[in-house]
């Protein structure tokens, strides 16, 4: 993690948690528009609940920490220049940071890219089997993977679209008229 996100990681991370919620990533980049710092918000997860959470983030939650942390990156001076800040649940291809993300959707399909080789290869795309410590097991290609924390630059779901079809209901699709 660049040290820059670092810091605005440790700022954040506090006041997300004083809002009973968990910073699940956060992302300070530079885009056509400007300089956008996206943080995603999430319920705190304990091992033993289910992986998903009986309601997801609310619009009003995102609203709430996004004034509280705005005021607390204001009154830290922590980005000097303008930015847009924007707050939002991680959605359905969810980031992967610690171990206890891949510990929490332990049979969930990942993608994960990491910055050195592991193994002759640097793109993952498989099952979670656990983490332990500070590595991370994955089922690809038919044999597992041991892939150290700190070598992950990204990670993410893999949607099953199976079963959020069948989360969804049977709800019939509109059609334009």
């Amino acid at each position: 993690m660049r040290k820059e996100v670092e810091q605005l990681w440790q700022l954040a991370e506090p006041h997300i948690a004083g809002a009973g919620l968990e910073l699940v990533e956060l992302d300070f980049n530079r885009e056509a528009e400007g300089w956008v710092l996206r943080a995603y918000i999430d319920r705190p997860w304990q091992e033993g609940q289910p992986e998903e959470p009986e309601h997801g983030i609310s619009f009003d939650e995102c609203e709430r920490v996004s004034r509280d942390l705005s005021a607390a990156l204001d009154v830290a001076d922590a980005i000097t220049h303008a930015y847009r800040l924007e707050v939002s649940s991680p959605g359905i291809e969810r980031p992967l940071r610690r171990a206890r993300d891949f510990q929490r959707f332990a049979g969930r399909k990942v993608k994960i890219r990491t910055v050195d080789m592991v193994e002759g290869r640097r793109n993952f795309s498989g099952t979670i089997r656990g983490a332990n410590g500070d590595a991370v097991e994955v089922e690809c290609d038919g044999r597992s993977y041991q892939i150290a924390l700190g070598v992950i630059a990204r990670a993410h779901l893999v949607p099953d679209w199976d079963a959020e079809f069948r989360r969804g209901g049977n709800r019939p699709l509109r059609s334009a008229s």
